[in-house]
C-alpha cells in the first residue's frame, strides 16, 4: 500500500482530523485548534443562520426517523414539535396565537397529554410550509408521516398487550384450502 493510500485510511471521525501524527500531543494540539476554530465560527453566525441550520437538521431528522422504523418508548412526533416551535419561537405561546390554538391545548399535545386532531396537524403542515419556503425543500406531509409512522410501531411494539384481548373476538371460520 503507497503512503498516501495508508495515511488517508488512518483518519479519526472524531476530530476530522489525520491520525498519522508523531505523538498524541501533536493530535491533541490539532484537534483543539481545530474545534477552537469551529467553535470561534459557529459564534459569528447570525441568529437567522442559526435558526436555519437547526431547522434543516430537524427536516433531516424527521426523514431519517421515516427510513428506519424504531420500537421505542419515546413519542417522536412531539419530541419534533418541541425542536421546531422553540427553534423559531421565543415563546410557544406565541406559536400557539400563530396557529389559532389555545396555549393549553399545544401544551397538552406538546406534554403527550392530548393526541393532536387533524386540524393541528394541518396547521402545523401550513406553517412549517411557510417557515420552511427560504431554507429548503420540505415535504408538507411529512408532520403526518411522522404521526402516524410513530402510531404504527407503537402499535406494532405493543402486540403483546393488545393482541390476547382482541384475539379472542376474531375467528377464520371459512379458512382458505
Amino acid at each position: 500500500m503507497n503512503k498516501l493510500n495508508d495515511k488517508n485510511s488512518n483518519t479519526d471521525p472524531e476530530y476530522g482530523l489525520d491520525s498519522s501524527y508523531p505523538s498524541n500531543a501533536e493530535q491533541e494540539t490539532e484537534a483543539t485548534l481545530l474545534m477552537e476554530s469551529r467553535l470561534k465560527r459557529m459564534k459569528s453566525l447570525s441568529k437567522d443562520n442559526i435558526i436555519r441550520t437547526k431547522l434543516v437538521q430537524l427536516k433531516l431528522k424527521m426523514e431519517d426517523y421515516l427510513k428506519e422504523p424504531l420500537y421505542d418508548m419515546e413519542n417522536h412526533f412531539t419530541d419534533f414539535l418541541k425542536t421546531y416551535v422553540d427553534t423559531i419561537y421565543t415563546s410557544r405561546r406565541k406559536f400557539a396565537q400563530d396557529i389559532n390554538i389555545t396555549p393549553i391545548r399545544l401544551s397538552q399535545i406538546i406534554n403527550n397529554h392530548r393526541e393532536p386532531k387533524d386540524e393541528f396537524i394541518l396547521k402545523l403542515m401550513i406553517h412549517s410550509e411557510k417557515v420552511y419556503s427560504s431554507i429548503c425543500d420540505f415535504q408538507k406531509k411529512i408532520w403526518y408521516q411522522v404521526y402516524f409512522h410513530e402510531k404504527i410501531c407503537d402499535t406494532m411494539s405493543n402486540q403483546d398487550k393488545w393482541r390476547p384481548g382482541l384475539e379472542k373476538d376474531v375467528k377464520l371460520s371459512e379458512p382458505l384450502k
